[in-house]
């Protein structure tokens, strides 16, 4: 028995007929942006969707031709602010358009600014507001981070890789720094996210270590999947914890209300890597600015000390040399007086010494005897004598 069938290009002119026949004109839609890019021809491709409770529930491409994207991204940016971007929800007047080869898509023929905000942006908000009126925003900057944060807990997804480049740049530093982290894996994405990072939170209050810090990582993503970072819940349990939260969501350009509540936001993981790596680098700059410090302290004391000691030596060596020459010129004195004194200078001028048999010096006759031997000195000699006579001033005294 045959089957009756149709070819898919027929399947798909059906299509194309009974859409044409749907949407005849031009309709406006309400949907997210959920990716965006313009080309350098003109044209700007996008990704429209929906999302619900259960997450995507619908999503369409959709294009924008150049004729009138030069018109509408100039307009659309002066009233709202903004340029067309991810997670913006738009109101935008579309041509329903089927291709038997591409399948269905939207032709762009005006957006509405005043709508385009975004619902998100909207609650977000909302969120900032309430959270401002609660008086949560700076509770997080009144918390003082440890001189040296050396216990970490980490709450990312462990495949995740912002929290591999985090890791990785921490263990590889230069400097050869070690700290401590500690991974507490939750869901960092979709509609259980807030909940998951909120129970991790918990977890690291729960365990008996005394952590220095939080922090939360995720790497860049589409604004929807980052969307969950502007919940209230979320944001009101980070502003009132009682330790420093630091977070590390998305790309460079991404701020989330989580961001606004942490004690410090950094742009990407590794950059939040680097922020700690920071800290440590300067405390060694500080203690080897110390280090330097007290060796050219020593080093000027001993100087000093050693110029003293130079000073002290040279004095006492002056003093000692001053002393010495006081003693040689009191010797040369003595040396001449002695050489004065010296019986043979006497002698060499013409005089005679006379000593008694015992060798001692005569001074006068008196006590000499007739017969008493007696010894003349001169400079050439002595002669050995006998007194024969004595004399006095005014007699002479004979045998």
């Amino acid at each position: 028995m045959e089957r009756e069938f149709i070819d898919l290009f027929e399947l798909q002119n059906r299509l194309k007929k009974g859409i044409e026949l749907l949407f005849p004109k031009r309709i406006w839609i309400k949907a997210e942006v959920s990716a965006v890019k313009a080309r350098n021809g003109g044209h700007c491709y996008l990704e429209l969707s929906q999302s619900g409770e259960k997450g995507l529930e619908a999503k369409v491409n959709a294009i924008i031709w150049a004729s009138k994207y030069r018109f509408i991204a100039p307009y659309f940016e002066s009233v709202t602010g903004s340029s067309l971007q991810e997670g913006m929800v738009v109101l935008v007047q579309v041509q329903v358009n089927y291709s038997e080869l591409y399948g269905m898509s939207l032709i762009i023929d005006d957006i509405d600014p005043e709508f385009s905000i975004g619902v998100k942006e909207l609650e977000r908000q909302r969120t900032i507001e309430r959270l401002q009126k609660e008086g949560l925003m700076g509770l997080q900057k009144e918390l003082e981070l440890p001189l040296l944060p050396y216990r970490l807990a980490v709450i990312s997804a462990e495949d995740a890789a912002g929290y591999r480049d985090f890791m990785r740049h921490l263990e590889e530093n230069p400097y050869g720094f070690v700290v401590e982290p500690v991974l507490f894996p939750a869901l960092m994405q979709g509609a259980d996210c807030p909940a998951s990072i909120i129970s991790a939170l918990d977890s690291v209050l729960e365990t008996d270590a005394s952590w220095d810090a939080v922090l939360i990582l995720r790497g860049g993503g589409a604004k929807l999947d980052l969307a969950c970072y502007d919940d209230y819940g979320l944001a009101a349990v980070i502003a009132q914890y009682p330790l420093p939260v630091l977070t590390a969501v998305g790309h460079d350009q991404d701020f989330h209300v989580c961001d606004m509540v942490a004690y410090e936001y950094l742009k990407t993981p590794t950059a939040l890597a680097d922020y700690i790596l920071d800290i440590y680098e300067g405390e060694d700059e500080r203690i080897s600015s110390c280090q330097t410090r007290m060796r050219l302290a020593v080093s000027n004391r001993l100087y000093r000390e050693e110029a003293l000691l130079d000073s002290l030596a040279s004095r006492i060596k002056g003093a000692f040399s001053l002393k010495v020459a006081a003693m040689e010129s009191s010797l040369q004195v003595l040396q001449t007086r002695i050489q004065a004194a010296d019986p043979r200078k006497i002698l060499a001028r013409g005089y005679a010494l006379a000593v008694d048999g015992d060798g001692v010096v005569l001074k006068g006759v008196a006590g000499r005897q007739p017969g008493d031997s007696i010894s003349v000195m001169f400079s050439d000699g002595t002669l050995d004598c006998m007194v024969k006579e004595i004399a006095t001033r005014g007699s002479l005294k004979t045998d």
